[in-house]
């Protein structure tokens, strides 16, 4: 696979976004709130006079908030043509992958395997492989699959 991937952390966890959908890296300005929008929309920010959705990714998987200040950069993302700018603890570096993603062992827990598509062995360490589309889509977009399923 030997791809590039922006090495970051959620929740504690190491976890690898592919490095072509990582627009770029921004440092955060104002968010704005938006009234009525689910919690793990943080708001709205701007980028060069793009408005960008902020997602926060420990409530995107639907965990608890930090207890502490998150990284003041986030990822920027695009996905369907709507632009993200992805809140996590920490973005490290980036760094290359080896090989093609593995099968995630137990004891993650349901909120990974939703939006985790495997293990991946980076120059760096392992971690997690993040389907952007899943978080973006937050908590309640599984909910309403497994509601539907019923």
């Amino acid at each position: 696979m030997n791809e590039l991937m922006v090495m970051a952390q959620i929740a504690g966890r190491r976890c690898a976004l592919p490095a072509h959908d990582v627009k770029s890296v921004i440092e955060m300005g104002t968010i704005t709130p938006v009234p009525q929008s689910p919690a793990f929309i943080s708001g709205i920010t701007a980028m060069r006079s793009q408005a960008l959705t902020v997602i926060d990714c420990r409530l995107a998987l639907g965990l608890e908030a930090a207890e502490w200040e998150a990284d003041p950069r986030a990822a920027v993302v695009s996905i369907g043509g709507h632009p993200y700018a992805l809140v996590v603890d920490k973005i490290e570096d980036i760094t290359t992958s080896i090989g093609e993603p593995g099968q995630i062992s137990g004891g993650f827990g349901p909120e990974w395997s939703r939006v985790a598509t495997g293990m991946i062995e980076t120059d760096t360490g392992p971690a997690l492989l993040i389907d952007l589309a899943a978080i973006i889509a937050g908590p309640d977009a599984h909910q309403a699959k497994l509601s539907a399923a019923a």
